[in-house]
């Protein structure tokens, strides 16, 4: 059974939507635009806002969703490191480097889609946790289930972003951090 399609003008709507909120959440950081803000911004009613995006997160998440796709994509059937055909630390080490990569053109969507809790609930976040746990389990990592969120920890957005802005880190510099986290946790 296919999945209903979708109304002409609810895709303008939903496409005006998320035009503007990309533009918005890229020019004042999606903590600091409202529902109202897009609203406005794309040009249709809160009412119509609502239906299809019940929170800013869920937005986040939808123009979010699309470039992680991409990478997923490229884990699965990609070139060696990132894709399979590579040892397990240099798959970690090419996955961080591609992560920090995505953050620098979309921390400020990451930082708006995963706020508190609801990082872990994302199905990326599911993805990115399954991929690890494999490569830590090809790599024979004792306890990959106790191991597997802490290599994830350093690529949370508020991490990056702290890096960035408040460090003053390059992403040569994150990324040859990350390197050295996977060269000494995978033999």
């Amino acid at each position: 059974m296919s999945a209903p399609r979708e109304r002409a003008d609810a895709a303008r709507n939903r496409a005006r939507v998320l035009a503007a909120a990309e533009g918005l959440f890229a020019d004042r950081g999606a903590r600091n635009v409202t529902m109202d803000d897009i609203a406005k911004a794309a040009g249709v009613g809160r009412g119509t806002l609502y239906r299809r995006y019940p929170d800013r997160a869920a937005i986040a998440l939808a123009l979010l969703d699309e470039h992680e796709r991409v990478l997923q994509e490229d884990l699965m059937r990609g070139e060696p490191p990132l894709g399979p055909g590579a040892p397990p630390r240099d798959r970690l080490a090419a996955f961080y480097a591609a992560m920090v990569s995505l953050l620098d053109r979309h921390s400020h969507l990451a930082l708006g889609a995963e706020v508190g809790h609801s990082r872990f609930t994302t199905g990326a976040y599911g993805f990115w946790r399954a991929h690890v746990r494999a490569l830590l389990v090809d790599a024979g990592t004792p306890d990959p289930d106790a191991l597997v969120d802490v290599v994830l920890a350093p690529l949370a957005p508020e991490v990056f972003r702290h890096q960035r802005e408040e460090r003053g880190l390059s992403t040569e510099r994150i990324t040859a951090g990350l390197r050295a986290v996977a060269n000494g946790l995978l033999p």
